[in-house]
């Protein structure tokens, strides 16, 4: 062999061998931080308390739910109060988020994932100034088939899987595509979702009138206490009302539920410019007065309310109180007047807004004065066949058989 060839087979076998080298270090770095990577959190340091906002949007819809002293609201929802429950786990979630399995995707695949802005959500973690502390991008939901152990799919199980992770991303950095372990399936820019679910809670009601825009399908029911039973004012003769169906006004909005807020309502299209109307007032001596609208879809009303409330400023003390409990007394009855008026402060803010709720939570209060008394049992005599009362057809036969009697 001639020493040019041999010298040309040197560096041939130089090159291959560094280039070797060059791959087997680039699959080491991979892997290296693929390892550094994995557990880290995705969005590094996160200072809970700087949060004041969290701003959630995908192709449709955008909700932003920002924090006002210490009380968070729904701006889509004229600033309706938020679920802080539900908020401040989901931020804790988002900050907390660590990485189970980077992936090494190409953004020809980015649409696969859902990591787009077509197909998915953007998450931003707000400051007080209204700028972005931090945001990621929600991409498809990471499927675990049911089909048992090794059946884990990457980008999605088949049938008969569930939820058990979520791709994200950081930015539109491909490098922070990762999986995590929180599938965040609360994490829709809708906000009704967002809302705070509570309303005005009725306890132990003593009179309750219903005012219906048809004069004659109104009512008012009275009870001496929160055990007694119910009674119809001004019962008309013949008019039995029903224990049963009146033993409904008891629990009265006792735990209601709205779905959703009404901003900037139009009253007339609501229905509430003709609304039926709902006094109720309680022995603790709060008055609340509720406007219904007209059904909308299949079991939603629009509500409004306003609440009142007379408490006692001194307690009457007991005709035989001992010296020694009057202290007691005396402490029981400040914190209870306390919480009463707690109570108060919080249900009156609802006169602002105009609610969204479910037939179920309401249809009490959309009966109708006929609709309370006992059904009426049917008289054999008016309901025996051939038309005429306590007519039987086999009496016509009886001259006609042989015999007949």
């Amino acid at each position: 062999m001639k020493s040019n060839q041999l010298i040309l087979l040197l560096v041939a076998a130089a090159v291959l061998g560094g280039g070797g080298v060059l791959v087997l270090k680039n699959r080491q770095a991979d892997y290296q931080r693929s390892a550094t990577e994995m557990g880290g959190k995705v969005l590094g340091n996160v200072d809970l308390s700087a949060i004041a906002g969290v701003r959630l949007k995908n192709a449709t819809n955008t909700v932003n739910i920002v924090r006002t002293g210490d009380s968070w609201g729904v701006r889509e929802r004229g600033d309706f109060p938020a679920n802080f429950g539900e908020v401040s786990e989901f931020v804790r979630k988002i900050a907390e988020l660590k990485v189970v399995q980077p992936q090494r995707v190409g953004a020809s695949r980015l649409g696969m994932l859902e990591l787009t802005a077509e197909k998915g959500t953007q998450v931003e973690l707000l400051g007080a100034d209204g700028k972005t502390i931090k945001s990621l991008l929600l991409g498809a939901k990471h499927m675990k088939s049911g089909a048992g152990a090794g059946a884990e799919s990457p980008f999605g199980g088949g049938a008969g899987g569930w939820p058990d992770g979520r791709y994200v991303m950081v930015g539109t950095d491909l490098n922070t595509i990762a999986v995590v372990s929180e599938p965040l399936a609360n994490a829709n820019p809708k906000a009704e979702d967002w809302i705070a679910k509570e309303f005005v809670k009725i306890d132990q009601p003593v009179s309750v009138e219903v005012i219906h825009p048809e004069a004659t399908n109104s009512f008012a029911l009275s009870r001496t206490n929160e055990l007694a039973d119910w009674t119809l004012v001004g019962a008309k003769p013949g008019e039995e009302l029903d224990k049963t169906k009146a033993s409904q006004f008891s629990g009265v909005l006792s735990s209601p539920s709205i779905d959703d807020v009404k901003v900037n309502p139009d009253a007339k299209a609501l229905g509430l410019d003709q609304p039926v109307q709902a006094v109720i007032r309680t022995a603790r001596g709060f008055t609340y007065k509720l406007r219904i609208g007209k059904q909308e879809g299949e079991d939603s009303y629009p509500v409004q309310v306003s609440v009142d409330a007379e408490l006692p400023k001194e307690r009457t003390a007991g005709k035989d109180e001992k010296a020694e409990d009057k202290a007691k007394l005396d402490k029981e009855f400040k914190d209870l007047i306390a919480k009463q008026a707690d109570k108060l402060k919080a249900e009156q803010a609802f006169g602002k807004w105009t609610v969204v709720m479910k037939k179920w939570s309401i249809e009490t209060l959309l009966k109708k004065r006929n609709e309370l008394f006992a059904d009426k049992k049917a008289d054999p005599a008016a309901a025996a066949p051939g038309g005429a009362p306590g007519f039987n057809p086999l009496d016509a036969l009886k001259g006609s058989i042989p015999g007949g009697n």
